[in-house]
């Protein structure tokens, strides 16, 4: 008889980290190791996943292979370390309850859009969760908003108080079941459910009966014209018929929003492909697990809804209540924009929604899961075939973007427009979800409230806390951070956190570059306003200011951002030769208002702001009325730019009167204004691009950086990119995982508050 020497048996040790909680990994790896016939178990702790495995060396060793390479989809891993440890008594393998102890550094899963097989069951007439909004598995779900607290697990969420029934607890604890440990796991018998309710006419009453009542009540007062509440994962959106003009402009004057876009949300790709030019990587990001609202162009005219733009932000359902409206009849596209009043953060809490949209709903689907934290939509567009986020928060945040090497917990605050914050946990950078712009009553609490509920999510206390914020003395965010106890605080440069958030992303800490940052103000190091800036240097050891747009008087502060006439009068003195107040131009008050205080230098700053150059110029060529949302003018005259120009416009060196006064000429000349739109962007492009490859050669370096909000307009980043492509040796990098505006900014304070190069 031939003997066979048993393989000896070794025990491993495996920390898995990344995003590992909340997506199936534990019952990936009991069935990897059930099926290697190896012993052990698996659990989650504040770190992670962590792992003990015994058997055979190389089988070991296939299987740590296999827990890094095959993970479930909604999984990430970034660090897998694997040690030799002693070995246990293990006749089986077993997953063992969570692990509490240290502080937790794990990444946490954001909410992730209803898979497919939930779809299934979810429109399958024999099962018991035929046409149950809440339906979810450990592939899809909500993760990040609902729940309080690390590590997760049931009790943990705002799923405790639905104690599970018989069947939905034999799933829950069976391994190889798709919702072993699916924490929001219900089912009509036991979870919570959704009611219709009328705010317009409350003598109506509430829908009673089964809960697909309640949303098809929901869906024919949508097909009806009436504006509904709809309360989602992270909030509540306010939802119409995006072809019913009466609806939709209704719903402009009742939330105050007179010209911003409408966020549309369809009822599946071939509805978006009617409605605008899909790429393939358009496609790839509408049909992702993050779901964002994606940019493309409109393909169809929809009065009201996205007016002055050639672009329509469409998101395809990702709540399994979302497609229960289509399915019961509610009209495709419908408008899907966050339920607020222009400028408030949306409102997630039901109390809170009933105060905040009565005036503006008819009426709400009102779900009993309560959201733990507001999240928005993410909004992505695609330049040159890549993703370029413009609002990064559901799907994609909480996540980490970046890892900066180890020391004290740092949080970044971000800035006061666009605001979004950054939690250096064990050298992990998290950025939060989207809060919104800073300013007002509501926004702050919420500023307040995801300070304070990341520091709790990872048990961050003052004591050794470093607070990073912008320079600028008087933003919201520098004085939020005066209240907040840490060991040391920091004021880092807005523009050069920019660029700083560029290189972090894309770990490349130590690379020496030229920077380009273009955007409407940041408090400079000289105590003037900056926004068009070229720097040198690198993350680890600091930017210097290399040249910069011709400074001009800036008249009224905050007002010239909000009238582009008034920007327009910093590059035209009472001596520029031009009667504006005659065709072509026919300028208003404001205009004139402002040549008085440049003239006298009254409330003027001296800015060399991308942004109020580019609003210059809308308003020489047409844009003369007040914005009525961020960068409203400068969209504008994107849109505006017909086919390339042969029209020779000169930018001087880096001189925006010089510019404009050539724009002017050219209206002067009758020269179609969409050409003029292109050639001012092509001279803008060919400056930058001139002038980042005059600043690498002299100082050999090989990358150019561009950042800031500016950077957010297609024609011109198309236009630096080409320009720059056509010379030799130059590699271009922008951002990707964060947006280039000042959502953004979080990161670049944290990457260079870690090396004391602020």
């Amino acid at each position: 008889m031939l003997n066979v020497t048993p393989e000896p048996i070794e025990a491993r040790r495996i920390r898995v980290r990344g995003v590992v909680q909340g997506v199936g990994f534990r019952p990936f790896v009991y069935r990897l190791a059930v099926e290697r016939k190896l012993h052990g178990w698996v659990l989650n702790d504040e770190a992670g996943v962590e792992i003990h495995v015994q058997g055979p060396a190389e089988a070991i060793g296939r299987f740590a292979l296999a827990v890094r390479n095959e993970c479930p989809p909604a999984a990430r891993v970034i660090d897998l370390e694997c040690r030799p440890v002693e070995l246990l008594d293990a006749d089986a393998f077993r997953i063992l309850e969570s692990r509490h102890g240290e502080a937790p550094t794990t990444r946490m899963s954001p909410d992730l859009a209803v898979c497919e097989a939930c779809l299934a069951e979810m429109f399958d007439e024999g099962d018991r969760r035929h046409g149950y909004a809440y339906i979810n598995c450990t592939h899809c779900g909500p993760r990040y908003s609902i729940i309080h607290h690390l590590p997760y697990d049931r009790a943990a969420t705002t799923m405790a108080d639905w104690a599970m029934c018989p069947r939905c607890r034999g799933e829950y604890d069976d391994p190889v079941d798709r919702r072993f440990h699916a924490q929001p796991t219900a089912c009509p018998e036991c979870g919570p459910a959704y009611r219709f309710e009328v705010w317009a006419d409350p003598g109506e009453g509430e829908e009673g009966g089964q809960q697909t009542d309640a949303v098809a009540r929901a869906a024919r007062a949508l097909a009806d014209g009436r504006i509904v509440a709809v309360k989602g994962i992270g909030g509540y959106h306010l939802a119409c018929d995006a072809g019913n003009a009466d609806a939709v402009e209704r719903l402009r004057a009742r939330k105050f929003r007179k010209e911003k876009p409408f966020a549309l949300m369809v009822r599946d790709p071939d509805e978006a492909r009617r409605l605008v030019e899909l790429t393939g990587a358009h496609q790839e990001l509408l049909g992702s697990a993050a779901r964002p609202i994606v940019l493309a162009r409109a393909r169809v005219e929809l009065p009201g809804v996205a007016p002055d733009t050639d672009e329509l932000g469409l998101m395809l359902p990702y709540a399994p209540l979302h497609d229960l409206l289509f399915a019961c009849g509610a009209p495709s596209p419908l408008v899907m924009t966050s339920a607020n009043r222009s400028s408030e953060p949306i409102a997630y809490r039901d109390d809170d929604a009933r105060e905040r949209l009565a005036g503006i709903a008819d009426a709400a689907l009102v779900g009993e899961r309560p959201i733990a934290r507001r999240v928005d939509d993410s909004v992505v567009a695609v330049r040159s075939r890549e993703p370029l986020m413009i609002r990064r928060s559901r799907g994609y945040a909480p996540g980490t973007v970046a890892r900066l090497p180890g020391g004290r917990p740092i949080l970044a605050l971000g800035a006061d427009l666009k605001n979004t914050i950054a939690l250096v946990v064990d050298g992990e950078v998290v950025v939060s979800p989207y809060i919104g712009d800073l300013g007002d009553l509501e926004s702050n609490r919420a500023f307040e409230e995801t300070v304070r509920d990341l520091l709790a999510m990872y048990e961050v206390g003052g004591r050794d806390l470093v607070v990073v914020h912008d320079l600028h003395p008087q933003f919201e965010s520098t004085r939020l951070a005066g209240g907040l106890a840490c060991r040391e605080r920091v004021a880092v440069q807005h523009h050069e956190a920019h660029v700083a958030s560029v290189l972090a992303e894309h770990d490349r800490l130590d690379e020496h570059v030229v920077g380009v940052a273009l955007d409407g103000t940041g408090w400079g190091r000289d105590g003037t306003i900056w926004g068009f800036e070229f720097f040198t240097g690198s993350v680890r050891e600091g930017f210097q200011r290399q040249s910069w747009l011709q400074p001009v008087a800036m008249p009224g502060g905050d007002a010239a951002a909000r009238y582009p006439l008034q920007a327009a009068a910093a590059f035209f003195g009472e001596d520029a030769g031009i009667d504006f107040r005659q065709p072509p131009f026919g300028f208003g008050e404001r205009f004139f208002l402002g040549r008085q205080l440049v003239a006298k230098n009254v409330r003027c700053h001296t800015s060399t702001s991308a942004g109020r150059l580019f609003d210059a110029a809308a308003a020489v060529l047409g844009f003369d009325r007040e914005v009525s949302f961020e960068g409203q003018a400068a969209i504008w005259l994107e849109h505006t730019a017909g086919v390339a120009s042969s029209l020779p416009l000169d930018f001087g060196v880096l001189d925006g009167c010089r510019l404009l006064r050539q724009v002017v000429d050219a209206r002067l000349a009758d020269r179609p204004i969409a050409e003029i739109a292109s050639a001012f962007h092509a001279a803008i492009a060919r400056e930058i691009a001139a002038r980042a490859a005059g600043l690498a050669q002299e100082q050999r370096l090989e990358t150019v950086v561009v950042s800031g909000g500016v950077f957010q307009n297609r024609l011109l980043l198309a236009l630096v990119e080409r320009e720059l492509a056509e010379r030799a040796g130059l590699r271009l990098l922008r951002n990707v995982a964060v947006p280039p505006n000042d959502g953004g900014i979080a990161l670049g304070q944290a990457a260079l508050a870690r090396f004391g190069s602020a």
